[in-house]
């Protein structure tokens, strides 16, 4: 892809020839056109393309970005698809395989509990506070029972989310609203339990919500 990976753009500020964008210029409408775009990919991978596809590596570096910025979801060397019959036995143990990656792979899925898309919700909650941190669930800082996850449910419940927003993000014309919605939306994707984990659904639209009221305010400000 001509704008190469998710993971370039967020963790290299280094300007590459054949890409035109850089790293450093991801403002927060773009990094919520992409979050909605890997939810849309997502919404039609587990509900309409016939059987349910369960990506189960959903990560920064597997996110692809076209030349109009348009993201799309790579490397589908892990993915899964399950028929209709599956779906109620989806959670139930079975293969111990531990499928996607250390920080982005849901929880359950270290207990020997099968693929579902409850799994690929929980990586793309990763995936979203990332993008509104600018820290990697492996960064080190998250030790001793501190993780990505737990460090932004902290901030939101203390009022504290400019304090862990990725420094690109804030200007003189921050919106704290913006940045709690979206800190909101991954804390609650990426929750332990799979059942509290919000339908991809919901997260469309609510992203949808937050980036038509962050470029009103683009516009309103100028």
């Amino acid at each position: 892809m001509p704008n190469g990976s998710l993971e370039s753009l967020l963790h290299s500020c280094t300007k590459l020839d054949n890409m035109p964008h850089h790293s450093c210029q991801l403002d927060l409408i773009q990094r919520i056109s992409i979050a909605k775009d890997v939810a849309c990919a997502l919404d039609y991978l587990h509900n309409h393309c016939g059987n349910v596809v369960v990506h189960c590596d959903l990560k920064p570096s597997n996110i692809l970005l076209d030349v109009d910025m348009v993201a799309h979801i790579g490397d589908f060397g892990l993915a899964k698809i399950l028929t209709l019959e599956q779906l109620p036995n989806a959670n139930m143990s079975s293969s111990s395989l531990m499928r996607g990656t250390i920080g982005y792979a849901a929880p359950e899925y270290g207990l020997g509990n099968e693929v579902s898309t409850e799994g690929d919700i929980y990586s793309y909650g990763i995936l979203l506070l990332e993008m509104l941190t600018g820290k990697r669930p492996i960064d080190l800082i998250f030790k001793e029972g501190l993780s990505l996850h737990s460090y932004a449910r902290k901030a939101l419940a203390n009022g504290f989310v400019l304090q862990i927003v990725d420094p690109m993000l804030l200007n003189d014309d921050v919106n704290e609203m913006f940045l709690s919605s979206l800190a909101k939306i991954g804390v609650q994707c990426s929750s332990e339990s799979p059942h509290d984990r919000m339908d991809i659904g919901i997260v469309i639209q609510e992203l949808l919500s937050v980036m038509g009221m962050a470029i009103n305010n683009v516009y309103v400000d100028r």
